[in-house]
């Protein structure tokens, strides 16, 4: 591929020359893998507004418990990529090797039991969250099969870590290409029982998607056990080595309470919404899931970032890991920022092609126009949350997460909404979920800044994982510094 628009792991210098190229050339793949896997939610999203309201609404209050469950799971693939990012830049393809087998033995085993206990609290979780009737009937059915397909979505997941921490983040596109035209395809037949098929609604879009992910799981699994793309795993590493949890726990903890604290806030804000209509809970379900894809180039360049950072620190080169975040916060806030026009020009139309009632589309343009102005600095907060995860700071990205999603905007969103401020407050001395909307550019404006100043604070220098010990089974690797 070389010369071409997308580069392999072979062609990319990490450590070394420029930055903006190496970067552009690992975070694009990653931009299109990200873009097809909303394709999934949003293949979801187009075919249930199809079918129903009621249908779009049940997905609203099923999305935030997916987010959720993969958020608390997530922590294992982040260990695993950080962890080969700082193996491959030291130079040391072994202890890589061993780190990916062992990341998805654990990711595998972590995720079965945490799909098994999610299937039977689905109803009352989702009931807590403010769903009733039709709604929940419909949202219990999506989740249910979603929970019990989790090792599925969580093998693929850890497969894209794993390639992207070797430097491999074309291979993971290809395949996430392939079982998103399967999914796109499969999604009709079953929600709308097509040719031969049963008509199984929303469950039949949950139905699709595992099976799908599945598949990509499969796929992925054999590429890394043939070795012959970035990362490889090998079967006689991949018993459980009880020397490998402290590792994994270190790294991986605060990143799962990073992704759990993102859903938790979904989740309430939620909360917060289903005080309002079902026009407004499937408004905001149609937003969030085009921030999803809005945000897409700047989660790119967040894991992108992260893999530098990684491997850089790793070949003791912690100024040009700076150099890198800098250079990616300032590449995502013009990306971003650009996005958010175009978005604010674009917002009714954007509503249309989801939901052609009224009221939704009304609310729904308002709350991405709200929302639109302040993109810039979601980029910035990716930026450096990938960089801090890149030195082994996984709490730190852990903190900057929570403060602006628990400490600002839900607060923010509660108090702003629910008509407790006084009468000379504009628009919100009454429940207005107006009040919801501007709890997002508040609190992404504030993040933003938050993450630049601690970034420059420089506590993350000296961090290197790949210090202190064997990472095989046969010498006990030693505890992380972080």
């Amino acid at each position: 591929m070389s010369g071409g628009l997308f580069r392999g792991p072979d062609e990319l210098e990490l450590t070394e020359g420029g930055i903006g190229w190496p970067l552009f050339y690992l975070s694009l793949p990653i931009v299109v893998t990200n873009l097809l896997q909303v394709a999934y939610n949003l293949a979801d999203t187009f075919w249930l507004g199809q079918l129903s309201k009621e249908a779009l609404a049940a997905i609203t209050f099923g999305f935030p418990m997916v987010f959720l469950l993969i958020s608390l799971g997530m922590g294992v693939s982040v260990a695993g990529s950080v962890l080969v990012a700082q193996y491959t830049g030291a130079n040391e393809p072994d202890r890589a090797a061993y780190a990916a087998s062992q990341t998805v033995t654990y990711a595998v085993l972590f995720s079965a039991l945490l799909g098994g206990a999610g299937y039977f609290v689905v109803r009352d979780f989702i009931a807590l969250i403010g769903a009733t009737g039709t709604v929940l009937d419909q949202a219990t059915a999506y989740m249910e099969v979603i929970a019990l397909g989790l090792p599925f979505m969580f093998g693929f997941f850890v497969f894209i870590a794993l390639m992207r921490g070797s430097g491999d983040t074309i291979t993971p596109m290809l395949v996430m290409l392939g079982t998103v035209v399967l999914n796109v395809v499969l999604d009709p037949f079953l929600i709308f029982g097509w040719w031969i098929f049963p008509q199984l609604g929303v469950q039949g879009a949950a139905i699709a998607t595992v099976f799908a992910r599945g598949l990509a799981m499969v796929v992925g699994m054999a590429i890394m056990l043939a070795g012959t793309r970035g990362i490889e795993i090998h079967p006689r590493e991949m018993v459980p080595d009880l020397a490998f949890v402290p590792r994994l726990l270190r790294l991986g903890v605060p990143a799962s309470i990073e992704g759990t604290g993102r859903a938790i806030s979904v989740n309430l804000l939620l909360v917060v919404v289903a005080t309002f209509s079902v026009a407004v809970e499937a408004a905001f379900g149609v937003g969030i899931r085009v921030f999803s894809l809005i945000f897409m180039p700047a989660i790119a360049v967040d894991r992108g970032v992260e893999t530098m950072t990684g491997q850089n620190v790793g070949a003791g080169k912690p100024d040009r890991a700076a150099a890198a975040n800098h250079f990616a916060a300032k590449a995502s806030f013009a990306v971003l920022a650009v996005l958010g026009v175009v978005i604010f020009a674009t917002a009714p139309a954007i509503m249309r092609v989801f939901n052609d009632d009224p009221q939704v589309v009304a609310e729904g343009a308002r709350f991405l126009r709200v929302v639109a102005p302040t993109f810039g600095f979601i980029g910035v907060v990716r930026a450096y949350s990938g960089g801090f995860r890149g030195t082994g700071k996984t709490l730190t990205a852990a903190a900057i997460s929570l403060i602006m999603l628990a400490v600002i905007r839900l607060p923010v969103a509660v108090v702003a909404s629910q008509g407790v401020l006084p009468d000379w407050v504009p628009y919100l001395s009454v429940p207005n979920p107006l009040g919801i909307w501007l709890a997002f550019p508040i609190s992404n404006v504030l993040a933003g800044l938050l993450a630049y100043a601690w970034f420059k604070r420089g506590t993350w220098r000296g961090a290197d994982l790949t210090e202190g010990g064997s990472m095989t089974p046969e010498v006990e690797s030693s505890p992380i510094d972080d």
